[in-house]
């Protein structure tokens, strides 16, 4: 290979080779300055833009809520909302933690003007979950105090005698006279007694659905457990599961193990017998107790 050939198109004079250097000089700063300078135009943002995209910001956020956290709402009393139910209503913390703190306080919202007060829940998302609202029928039996001009009424009206009643032969009719007791609530009170035979306690009355504590209140002034005749008892030593089942107070589960614990151990002769199986509701041993025929 001849390379004196090719070392002839190397030969520069001093000039030349001070041209190139003089180049490759240039060639670099200007690489390190496109590399290192930005020279894009900033943006100028649109106010009305940037307003839509706010409220579309919301818009997205509350369809989120209502589909992702939950496919469909049904009716709920929001009084006993849940941190996941609040979650899944699209609530903050903050919002969730101002309703139990509301709450732990005895106290109840009776409408979406009171909870959006009590929770500072955003009108956009009281919107969406307000109407879903469902309170108790005595909250819509709310009636406003009328003053007349007349002044022949007397001051003081002679306070009635209460007849305490016996709760067990109430009716529909005896029962919506007390404050806070509408028909739904009146007509729950009595399929939970059919279902029981009768009660035995005034406190069996917290265990139906609906009633606020100061309805509660109301219902112990006017009415009493005067007699239990009528109540058929549960032989545990006898019933089939089926029969124990059918006990308001016994699920399956714990009708079952009462069938175990008469087949290992015999006659049960006691509720004291009764508390030592699993999943017993010992917390209503003594009412369970009046119940059942040993």
């Amino acid at each position: 290979m001849n390379f004196k050939r090719f070392s002839t198109y190397f030969n520069f004079s001093k000039s030349q080779r001070s041209g190139l250097l003089v180049l490759l000089v240039l060639i670099v700063v200007l690489q390190t300055i496109y590399f290192c300078v930005d020279f894009s135009l900033p943006i100028k943002e649109n106010p009305e833009k940037e307003k839509w995209l706010a409220v579309q910001t919301e818009i997205d956020s509350l369809k989120s809520t209502m589909s992702i956290k939950g496919s469909k709402l049904y009716p709920f009393n929001p009084n006993f909302i849940s941190d996941y139910k609040g979650y899944k209503l699209g609530m903050t913390v903050v919002e969730i933690d101002r309703l139990l703190s509301f709450r732990k306080q005895n106290k109840f919202v009776n409408s979406a003007a009171e909870f959006q007060k009590v929770t500072q829940v955003s009108d956009s998302l009281l919107g969406v979950i307000a109407p879903y609202f469902k309170f108790p029928d005595w909250v819509k039996q709310k009636t406003t105090w009328k003053t007349f001009p007349n002044s022949n009424y007397p001051t003081f009206a002679k306070k009635e005698k209460m007849i305490v009643i016996d709760i067990n032969i109430a009716t529909s009719e005896e029962l919506v006279k007390v404050y806070g007791v509408g028909e739904v609530i009146a007509q729950r009170i009595l399929s939970y007694k059919e279902s029981l035979g009768g009660f035995v306690a005034m406190e069996q009355l917290n265990e139906v659905w609906g009633l606020s504590p100061e309805v509660l209140v109301n219902l112990n002034k006017q009415f009493k457990v005067k007699s239990m005749t009528g109540i058929k008892k549960v032989d545990v030593n006898n019933a089939s599961i089926k029969e124990l089942a059918q006990f308001p107070y016994f699920k399956y589960t714990v009708a079952k193990q009462i069938i175990i614990y008469r087949s290992m151990n015999g006659t049960i002769n006691s509720v004291d017998d009764l508390i030592k199986i699993k999943n017993f509701p010992v917390d209503k041993a003594k009412i369970i107790g009046l119940y059942l025929d040993f």
